[in-house]
Order: structure tokens, then C-alpha cells, then sequence
């Protein structure tokens, strides 16, 4: 018999070969073969379908709203990105995907597209932007990704090579059962691990396409050029608000300087279409109001990352007197407090933002960690089921549901779901964690033991 095997129940055993099987099969649905792309009607190399894209998208798209603090509660500026998105998806090279448009209430810079069309705005780019062409020029560069395929393809070739897509586990457990640091996407899973790096080569093709697709729909190839220039000037001056922008979009004088250059030859007879100034003034006025609140929860996460978690505090607490209600601001603060080894202050904070978006998920776990962390188990446990129960599928969840119901001391409990993260990962830190205690509570049985009774015949 071969590797070791997990014993569930007296009846069932389930082997290593099973094991494997089955976590692969939980990474990525593929189907081999080449595919037509459908703006440049050439092949290219494909391991996904329309179906498997939506799939993902459906899978993945959830967890990185929700690491984003969610879908803004602003009903004006939640239909504005709507109305205009599916205005220029209607437009575009694959009509038929089910785009859906949002605006996230995260503070940095950044738009992002999965592959089955849902598309996002972050509310710092929202704010940035100053008039709805140069909105249409931003969707319709992220519509250009999902028409070009970029992600699929780019998913695709790692597929081949077996790097994996996702998977990102917040937190650690050591050798003696405490946790270890505290990452600062707490209870999420990251754009850096879910979305695509784009090439140059896919940025350019990006770009090509959202100022067609915004031209057919009305609007002034400036908002491009615009687009254009203020991300370049953001770069040189607020680089650490658009980290996680350039770390999937790649920024480069020659796409300002290609988008000039565009808009005034082959786009010449485009000039004086809109611009959407008013429009989109209007439709962000909330986010303008709290403009100076946005800017300090950017410069709050650009410490966190560097672990100055008192300087983080001090602007989170600041962002906090101008938007007191604001679920990003009060999140952030629970995470730094958490940072900082005060779980009775995180709590606070988590659940002053559940109570300000009880349909977001994020603060049920950011409420499970702060109850570990005070080592009231029980409560941690219901917490992160909660949260499982509103937004199933990351992995950390499990792991720390594995964790609470050992403190509890319910081995059974703990058993089920080490075994549940386990089978899903079985190699990082937190995976041998779950397979030490397996062995330990006599659910994983190696190989040598397997073997002994047939060598004692």
C-alpha cells in the first residue's frame, strides 16, 4: 500500500494517491487545447473555455470584493459604474459575458477584471479620476483584458507549469500551537495571488482596446490620455498608493505617449465627443467629501506593510474622525490593533464594521482572529463559521476553524476540518500542522505502520 493514509471513520481511508488527486482537482478546471482569441481572430494557447473562465470568476471574484471591503453601499455611485460598464461591454468584442461592474470601498489605486467579466474599481481610483471619459477609458481597459483573454491565457500557461494560481494563508501556527505574524490581508486572498500579471505586451492591447471601445460609446479619447497622465503622475508621486496597481498593470511613459499619439491620428475625427465632467462629479460626490480620509487609510496600509503599525494607528484614527462609519476605515484599525497584539480593541473595531455592513463577511474574521488571540475558542469557532457560512472557499478559514476547535479542546472537531484543509493543502506550514495533528490524534496512519503487519507474516 502506498504513502500514508487519512482514516475518517472505521470504513472509510482515504489514501495519499486520493489525496493528491483530489487537491489537484480542487485547483483548476482544465480542458486542453488552443482557442481562437476573439479581437485578433488568431490561436492561442488555451486550457480554459467560456465556461471554466465564468466558473473561476465566480469562485475567486467573491473572496477579492470582500479582501476589498466590499462593493461600495453608495446606491448612486454603484448604478453610475453599472450603467456605464454594461454601455461599453455592449460594445465590445465578446457582448455575451456576464459582466458585472463595482465600485470596492479599498482606498488604493487600482481597477482589476476576472476572466468571466466581473470588474472592479477601487475608490481611491474613483476619486482620482476627474470626468467619466476618462472612467469609460479605465472599464474599458480591464473589458479589454476579459475580451483579449489575457487572464485565461496567462492562467493557462501557468497551468502548464504548475504554478499555482491561488492560495494565499493569512496566518500561521507554530510548533508550540501559538500564532504566528499577521499578514496585512488578514482573512482574505490577495489580487496579487488571484488576478494575472499582465505583460506590456497585454497592457498595450489593453489600452488599444478601451479607447475603441470608449470612442464607439461616445466619449473623448482624452479621458484615456488623461487616464494616462494621471497614473504616470501618481507614480512619481503617491508610489505606494499604486502598488498593487502596477503590480498587475505595468505603467510606462510609452503608453501615455501611445495614447497621445492615438488620439490624435487615428482617433483625430473623436475630438470634442464628452467628457462626463458633471456627471461624474456628481455620481462621486460621497467620495470627494472624504477625500482627506481615503488619503490617510492609504498612507495607514502603506505602514502597515512596513510594520510601523503606530504610525498606521495614528492615520487610521484620523481617517476615522472624518468617516466614523467608514466599514474600510474601522477594518483597517481592527487589523492594526490586531497587529499589535490588542485582540479586546480589535474586537471593538470588527464589530462596530459588522454593524455598519453586516453583508460584508471580512469583520467575521477579523472577530474569529481577535477571539483566538484572546483564546476564547468557542467564540472564534461560531466566527469564522459565520463567515464560512456568508463566503465559503478560503482556505484560512478552515485552518483557523481547525485551530479554534483545538483550543476547545473538540479533537474530533479540530480532526474534521484539518482533514478538510489538508486535502486542499498538504505542503505549506499550515498543512503540515493540520497533517501533525491527524497523525497525533491516530487519523493519519504512515506507510511503515501499514506495512508491518504484512512483514510480520
Amino acid at each position: 500500500m502506498s504513502g500514508p493514509l487519512i482514516k475518517t471513520d472505521k470504513n472509510d481511508v482515504f489514501s495519499r494517491r486520493d489525496f493528491l488527486m483530489a487537491a489537484t482537482a480542487a485547483s483548476a478546471y482544465v480542458i486542453t487545447g488552443c482557442a481562437t482569441n476573439p479581437v485578433t481572430g488568431q490561436n492561442q494557447l488555451m486550457l480554459m473555455g467560456r465556461g471554466e473562465e465564468i466558473d473561476i470568476d465566480k469562485k475567486n471574484a467573491p473572496h477579492q470584493l470582500s479582501a476589498d471591503y466590499g462593493p461600495s453601499s453608495d446606491p448612486v455611485m454603484s448604478a453610475y459604474i453599472s450603467q456605464l460598464g454594461i454601455g461599453l461591454s455592449r460594445l465590445s468584442h465578446r457582448p455575451d459575458m456576464p459582466y458585472n461592474y463595482n465600485v470596492v470601498d479599498a482606498t488604493y489605486v487600482n481597477a482589476y477584471a476576472f476572466p468571466g467579466g466581473t470588474i472592479a474599481a477601487t475608490r481611491g481610483i474613483m476619486a482620482s479620476l476627474e470626468n467619466e471619459a476618462s472612467l469609460a477609458a479605465l472599464l474599458g481597459h480591464e473589458i479589454g483584458h476579459v475580451n483579449a483573454r489575457h487572464t485565461s491565457s496567462r492562467m493557462s500557461k501557468a497551468m502548464l507549469t504548475q504554478i499555482a494560481v491561488v492560495g494565499l494563508v493569512i496566518v500561521a501556527a507554530s510548533s508550540d500551537d501559538r500564532l504566528g505574524p499577521l499578514a496585512a490581508g488578514l482573512g482574505a486572498l490577495g489580487a496579487g495571488a488571484l488576478l494575472a500579471k499582465y505583460s506590456r505586451d497585454d497592457e498595450r492591447q489593453a489600452d488599444e482596446l478601451g479607447m475603441e471601445y470608449m470612442v464607439r460609446a461616445g466619449y473623448d479619447p482624452k479621458g484615456m490620455v488623461g487616464l494616462m497622465d494621471l497614473l504616470r503622475g501618481m507614480q512619481k508621486k503617491k508610489p505606494n498608493a499604486l502598488d498593487m496597481m502596477f503590480a498587475s498593470h505595468p505603467m510606462s511613459d510609452e503608453r501615455y505617449a501611445t495614447a497621445v499619439s492615438r488620439a490624435t491620428t487615428q482617433y483625430m475625427d473623436a475630438k470634442g465627443l464628452k467628457l462626463g465632467r458633471e456627471r461624474h462629479m456628481d455620481s462621486t460626490a460621497s467620495l470627494r467629501k472624504i477625500k482627506p480620509a481615503l488619503d490617510m487609510m492609504q498612507k495607514g496600509e502603506a505602514a502597515m506593510t512596513k510594520q510601523q503599525y503606530r504610525f498606521a494607528e495614528k492615520e487610521f484614527s484620523g481617517a476615522l474622525k472624518i468617516a466614523p462609519d467608514d466599514y474600510a476605515g474601522l477594518m483597517m484599525m481592527a487589523k492594526c490593533q490586531l497587529a499589535q497584539q490588542k485582540p479586546k480593541n480589535a474586537r471593538d473595531f470588527a464589530q462596530r464594521a459588522q454593524q455598519v455592513k453586516p453583508s460584508e463577511p471580512q469583520s467575521g474574521h477579523v472577530l474569529g482572529m481577535a477571539s483566538l488571540y484572546s483564546k476564547d475558542y468557542r467564540a472564534a469557532y461560531n466566527a469564522f463559521s459565520r463567515y464560512e457560512g456568508m463566503l465559503p472557499g478560503n482556505p484560512s478559514t478552515v485552518f483557523m476553524k481547525g485551530l479554534s476547535a483545538e483550543g476547545m479542546g473538540d479533537t474530533r472537531l479540530a480532526a474534521r476540518e484539518y482533514m478538510r484543509y489538508a486535502q486542499a493543502d498538504s505542503r505549506s506550514k499550515q498543512g503540515q500542522y493540520a497533517l501533525s495533528r491527524l497523525s497525533k490524534w491516530g487519523y493519519l496512519k504512515n506507510q511503515e505502520q501499514q506495512q508491518q503487519p504484512l512483514r510480520a507474516r
